[in-house]
């Protein structure tokens, strides 16, 4: 039974890998991201409390975060592993994680950390734009689509989030490396820990994470 962990800062990837290896394995991917912003689009009461914290580019409280995971893990489709994308991002978190598992006779197989250049970082966040339709993702900088501001594959309009502006971004950063650089030492201690860089080819990342699952 794989349980796994990507963690790293906005824009580092780590959902686009926990996606490849969710495929690979065959295991649920669990994005954070997108339960948080499911919740507030759905105008939920989690939705409506998390909120204020995204639009600012904070991190939206243990209580709820903690919450929330707990509620998906039980769930039947977890019962032979899962990937956990984005969650724990505090030692708080991480030690509540432990505890649920632990409670239930589990415990985390692995935590991959994409780490990537904040400079890096800035430029796939603010030319990031997402097609409304089909979904499909697209970069001003890095992959841009053939004709600008429209899907390559639906021919429909792209989109960018309301929170994927300058200020917003450079909270983010800022807040992540406060809150989020002390648990990578909780980690690291119980020998956890593996260092990605996020910065390599997709495919590159990809069969390095799989390697240290064969081990």
């Amino acid at each position: 039974m794989n349980i796994l962990l990507f963690i790293g800062p906005p824009g580092s990837g780590k959902g686009t890998q926990a996606d490849l290896i969710h495929e690979e394995l065959g295991i649920p991917h669990i994005s954070t991201g997108d339960i948080l912003r499911e919740a507030v689009k759905a105008q939920t009461d989690l939705g409506k409390k998390a909120r204020k914290y995204m639009q600012a580019g904070d991190l939206v409280p243990d209580d709820i975060m903690i919450g929330i995971i707990q509620d998906r893990i039980l769930q039947p489709d977890c019962n032979d592993g899962y990937i956990l994308d984005g969650f724990p991002r505090t030692t708080n978190q991480g030690k509540a994680l432990e505890k649920m598992l632990k409670e239930n006779q589990q415990e985390i197989t692995r935590v991959f950390y994409i780490d990537v250049e904040d400079d890096i970082l800035m430029k796939r966040i603010l030319g990031r734009e997402t097609c409304h339709k089909c979904g499909a993702v697209f970069n001003k900088y890095f992959n841009p689509p053939q004709k600008a501001g429209i899907c390559d594959n639906c021919q429909s309009e792209l989109v960018t989030r309301s929170d994927d502006n300058e200020q917003s971004v450079r909270n983010r950063l800022k807040k992540y490396k406060e809150n989020t650089y002390p648990l990578f030492k909780h980690f690291k201690e119980k020998e956890l820990l593996v260092n990605i860089d996020g910065s390599q080819p997709i495919k590159e990342i990809k069969t390095r994470i799989l390697s240290f699952l064969e081990r």
